[in-house]
C-alpha cells in the first residue's frame, strides 16, 4: 500500500513538472531520453505559464506542489554556487505567504500539546493567522497574565508529509547521480541531505525556542539587536509561544525614511550585528530575510533591530572563523597565494594540490571583482566565486560556510537596500583586524593562560603521581618490547639454522650420491668413492652443527 501511495505521489509530481514544461531541465543531460516517457505518464496535455521564464515556471510549480517544495525552493535560492543566477533570483521570491490551514486545526494542535483548552490558557486568541509559512503558521493571542504573544503552530501531519517527500527526494537524487554526470557535479545528494537536516530542526519548535533564547542571551541589554522572549511553560515540540514584538518591517524602506531613521547607521548596525554573531558568538541567525527582521524606530538616530524566527541558526568552529577572517583580509590585499594555502592548511583541499595552479585559478575568479569600487564589492559573491573555484579542486562542501554565505548575501543585499553607498569593507575590516589581533596577540595568550591556570593548579598536585604512573607504564611497555625483540631474534636464529642445515644437507646428499656412483662405476679404484663418501659424511654432520649468530 505504501508503494502504491509513493507511486501515486510520484505521478502527481511528474504531472506538475511536465505541465510547467520543466522536463526541459533534462535536455542537456543523458536523461533527455526520458522526456517522452515523462510526458506520457503525466497524462496531461495542458501547459501552464509557457510564456514565462524557466525560473518563474519552476517557482510556480513548487508553489503548486506545496509547502515542502516551497521550502526546498527557498533553500536552493541560497545555493548560488550550484544554481544558475536566473533560477536563484526567481526562487528567492518564494516568501512565507503560504495558504493557511484552518484555525480549528490549529486550536486542536495547541490544546493537545498544552493539555488545556484555548480558554484556559489565553484570554484572547485570533483565529485569523498573522502569517502562514511552509512549516507552521502564527496566531496573535493574549495570555491570562495580560501579556501579548504570538503562538506558532506546526502544520498538521507535516512530519509525515516531510518524510514522504524526502524519502522520494533521496531516491531521485541517488538515481540522478548514478546516471547523470551533471547531477554528480552539482552533488544533488548532498543538497537533499542538507535540506533534510534543515527540515529536521525546523519541525521541532523546542529547537527554535532554544535558539531564540540563546540569541536573546547573547544580545541581552544590547542596543543593536532585540530578540523576543520565549514562554517556556507554553512551548512544546509543535507549539511555541513567544513575546509579540512591535516594529517596522525592514523591507518597508519608505516608512523607515518617513520615520526619520538614520539609514547609514541602520545599515552599519546590520553589518556589525552580523560580524558580532559570527566572530564573537559563533552563533548566527541564518535565515535573515526581510520577513524575519523588524526595526524599533523609537530612537531614529540609534535604530534597534528586532529578529524573529530562529529556526535555522549557524555555528562556526574557531578554525572556521580564522579561515574566514584571513581569507577576507587576503582577498582585499590580493594575496591569492595565501588564500590557496589557507584552503590546504584547513584540510578542505588535499595537500597534494598544486598551490601555484590553485592560486592561478583563484586569481582568475577574483580579479574581475576588483574592477568595481569597494562599495560595490560583495563579500557574499566573493565566497561564491571562492567555493566554485575550490570545488574544481575537490573541496568538500562545508555546510556551516554555505549557511554563512547565504546569510552574508542577505546582509549585504539588505544593507545596500537601506543605504546604497554602504561600504561593507569599511565596516568589516577594522572588526576583522581587531578580532585577529585579539585571537593571536599577547593579550590573547595572557587570557588563555589565565583561563587555564585554575585547571593547571588543580592538576599540579597530581603531576608526580601521573609521572610515576607513566614512567612505570613506559617500563612495562619496554619490557614487552624487549620480550618481543627476543622472540624475533630467536625466530631469526631459527631461520638461519634451517637455511644452514638445508644447504649442507643438500651438499652432503650430493656427495653421497656421487660416492655411490663412483663405487659402482669404478669398483677397482675405491679412492674417489671413499673421498666422496668422506665429504658426504662431513657435510651431513656439519648440517647438524650449531651456528654462530651476532
Amino acid at each position: 500500500m505504501n508503494t502504491i501511495k509513493q507511486l501515486h505521489h510520484a505521478l502527481k509530481i511528474n504531472r506538475t513538472l511536465v505541465r510547467y514544461g520543466l522536463d526541459e531541465f533534462l535536455t542537456p543531460t543523458p536523461l533527455a531520453v526520458l522526456r517522452p516517457v515523462a510526458r506520457l505518464f503525466s497524462l496531461s496535455f495542458k501547459k501552464s505559464a509557457q510564456d514565462k521564464s524557466r525560473g518563474e515556471r519552476l517557482r510556480l510549480a513548487m508553489i503548486e506542489l506545496g509547502p515542502i517544495y516551497i521550502k526546498l525552493g527557498q533553500m536552493l535560492s541560497t545555493r548560488r554556487d550550484l544554481v544558475p543566477p536566473d533560477i536563484a533570483d526567481e526562487l528567492a521570491r518564494l516568501q512565507d505567504q503560504v495558504e493557511p490551514f484552518p484555525s480549528d486545526q490549529a486550536k486542536a494542535v495547541i490544546e493537545k500539546q498544552l493539555g488545556a483548552t484555548i480558554e484556559q490558557v489565553f484570554t484572547s486568541f485570533s483565529t485569523t493567522p498573522l502569517a502562514s509559512a511552509s512549516i507552521a503558521q502564527v496566531h496573535e493571542a493574549t495570555l491570562k497574565s495580560g501579556e501579548e504573544v504570538v503562538v506558532k503552530v506546526l502544520r498538521p501531519n507535516i512530519r509525515k508529509k516531510i518524510r514522504r517527500d524526502l524519502s522520494m527526494m533521496h531516491e531521485l537524487a541517488s538515481w540522478a547521480e548514478k546516471y547523470s554526470s551533471e547531477a554528480r557535479r552539482l552533488r544533488i545528494k548532498e543538497v537533499v541531505k542538507e535540506y533534510d537536516s534543515t527540515l529536521e530542526r525546523e519541525v521541532d519548535l523546542r529547537i527554535e525556542a532554544a535558539n531564540t533564547s540563546h540569541l536573546r542571551h547573547n544580545f541581552s541589554d544590547s542596543e543593536l539587536l532585540y530578540v523576543p522572549k520565549i514562554y517556556w511553560d507554553y512551548t512544546r515540540s509543535k507549539v511555541m509561544v513567544v513575546e509579540k514584538i512591535a516594529g517596522t518591517p525592514i523591507g518597508d524602506v519608505q516608512r523607515l525614511k518617513d520615520d526619520g531613521v538614520n539609514m547609514k547607521e541602520l545599515a552599519d548596525r546590520g553589518v556589525e550585528i552580523f560580524f558580532t554573531q559570527v566572530f564573537r558568538d559563533s552563533f548566527f541567525h541564518a535565515d535573515m530575510h526581510p520577513g524575519n527582521i523588524f526595526v524599533d524606530t523609537t530612537n531614529p538616530e540609534k535604530p534597534q533591530y528586532i529578529a524573529i524566527d530562529c529556526g535555522i541558526m549557524g555555528t562556526l568552529e574557531e578554525a572556521d572563523k580564522r579561515y574566514l577572517a584571513h581569507n577576507f583580509l587576503a582577498f582585499f590585499e590580493r594575496d591569492y597565494k595565501r588564500i590557496a594555502e589557507l584552503h590546504v592548511e584547513s584540510g578542505w583541499i588535499d595537500d597534494d594540490v598544486s598551490i601555484p595552479e590553485f592560486e592561478s585559478a583563484i586569481r582568475a575568479a577574483c580579479e574581475p571583482i576588483f574592477g568595481k569600487s569597494l562599495a560595490e564589492i560583495s563579500f557574499g559573491h566573493f565566497l561564491i566565486q571562492l567555493f566554485q573555484t575550490a570545488r574544481r579542486f575537490n573541496m568538500k562542501v562545508q555546510p556551516q560556510l554555505v549557511l554563512l554565505q547565504k546569510t552574508l548575501l542577505y546582509v549585504e543585499g539588505l544593507g545596500r537596500q537601506l543605504y546604497p553607498q554602504l561600504d561593507l569593507w569599511e565596516t568589516a575590516q577594522p572588526y576583522l583586524r581587531k578580532w585577529l589581533r585579539d585571537q593571536i596577540g599577547p593579550q590573547a595568550i595572557f587570557d588563555e593562560v589565565k583561563a587555564q591556570l585554575p585547571d593547571w593548579l588543580h592538576k599540579a598536585p597530581k603531576i608526580p603521581g601521573l609521572l610515576f604512573d607513566n614512567v612505570h607504564r613506559l617500563g612495562q611497555e619496554l619490557e614487552k618490547f624487549e620480550g618481543l625483540k627476543k622472540e624475533l631474534t630467536q625466530l631469526e636464529h631459527y631461520k638461519l639454522r634451517q637455511n644452514h642445515a638445508q644447504k649442507h644437507a643438500i651438499i652432503g646428499s650430493g656427495f653421497a650420491l656421487l660416492s655411490g656412483l663412483l663405487y659402482l662405476g669404478l669398483p677397482q679404484d675405491w679412492v674417489p668413492a671413499l673421498s666422496s663418501g668422506v665429504l658426504a659424511l662431513f657435510f651431513l654432520v656439519k648440517s647438524l652443527w650449531p651456528i654462530k649468530t651476532k
